[in-house]
């Protein structure tokens, strides 16, 4: 579910960092949220005192539906009353907090909030809606690589100050931000595809996050301290390792089973360390010999396969090609070239 390149690059940040302290990573926060919409028109002390009231009934309201989850150690958390008049008039909300465990809870946050608003409809109450959101900064994890400048080589300061530079126009460019985080989903999402989890959602959660400050940033930071590089990624997912897909799709269950069969905070770790990977290996192309030259590589094997040629004719067109730019129309007219002086 991903191009050449982008695998082999990964692959190869996955070696280095095995070699440096690997990855470190962390659950920080696991609560995901939905919302039940409502309106009232009348007085906000009377739907306070009501929700005050209501609470508990709203929570047994569930009972049913919790009963599995809360064996499993989940369930809700909370729920709230939301005033969000000031953005639109006689706009209300129950907002409910919930530990969805190893699954990812869509249908069971759903399920809740549904239940929940009947229970807490009545006269002056109209439900627009309930519905889980995608956006879940408290559901948070965090990846990190670390080691000692000298351990990246000849150049080693050169490249550590292009690449914190790097890090930093991504930070307060939102033009260079969307394509650097791009780039973080590119790992992220094949291992989402693999184990059948939702990347639109996490996409979408992903894309907030970057935003939340008002500005579109970059998800990863870079520091620089007494000799020390250190490279973090910071990102919220939702992800399952039950129900949904993820034990159905014969895909998705031999995706977990290579994975050892991950609890959702181990995936959830799993998947970051992947970002964090995928978007060392594209800064570091980039301050260094261009994002190009690795990508062309690849793609010139991806042509070669197309037009069917044998091993010795790669060999000799990778060869060729070591020290010419590749483009389609080069390598097909070179290899119609090599293939009219062996005929």
């Amino acid at each position: 579910v991903e191009e050449s390149s982008v695998v082999a690059a990964a692959s190869l940040v996955a070696k280095f960092w095995s070699k440096r302290g690997g990855f470190r990573t962390e659950v920080i926060t696991t609560k995901k949220s939905g919302q039940v919409h409502f309106t009232y028109q009348g007085n906000y002390s009377d739907l306070k005192e009501y929700f005050v009231t209501k609470k508990e009934q709203l929570l047994e309201a569930t009972n049913a539906i919790t009963k599995n989850m809360r064996k499993r150690g989940g369930g809700i958390l909370d729920i709230e009353l939301r005033n969000k008049t000031q953005s639109l008039q006689n706009y209300y909300q129950l907002f409910v907090t919930f530990e969805t465990k190893d699954s990812m809870g869509a249908n069971f946050i759903n399920s809740c909030l549904e239940a929940i608003a009947k229970e807490f409809e009545k006269e002056g109450i109209d439900i627009v809606m309930s519905i889980l959101s995608n956006y879940i900064p408290e559901c948070l994890v965090k990846a990190q690589v670390s080691c000692k400048i000298h351990e990246f080589g000849d150049d080693a300061e050169e490249f550590v100050k292009k690449f914190y530079q790097a890090v930093q126009i991504a930070e307060v460019e939102p033009y260079r931000a969307v394509t650097h985080n791009k780039g973080i989903m590119n790992g992220i999402d094949a291992v989402i595809l693999a184990t059948g989890n939702d990347f639109r959602a996490v996409e979408a959660g992903a894309h907030a996050f970057a935003s939340r400050d008002g500005q579109y940033r970059s998800l990863t930071h870079c520091s620089i301290e007494n000799g020390i590089f250190t490279f973090w990624l910071e990102i919220p997912l939702a992800v399952g390792t039950v129900g949904g897909l993820t034990r159905l799709h014969p895909l998705a269950k031999l995706s977990l089973e290579m994975l050892q069969n991950p609890t959702a905070k181990e995936l959830m770790q799993i998947v970051a360390a992947t970002g964090l990977a995928q978007n060392f290996a594209a800064l570091r192309a980039l301050v260094t010999t261009g994002i190009q030259q690795g990508h062309m590589k690849m793609h010139l094997q991806n042509i070669l396969n197309q037009l069917g040629a044998s091993d010795n004719e790669k060999e000799h067109l990778t060869e060729h090609f070591k020290n010419h730019a590749v483009t389609h129309n080069a390598v097909v007219e070179e290899y119609r070239k090599l293939k009219l002086k062996i005929e």
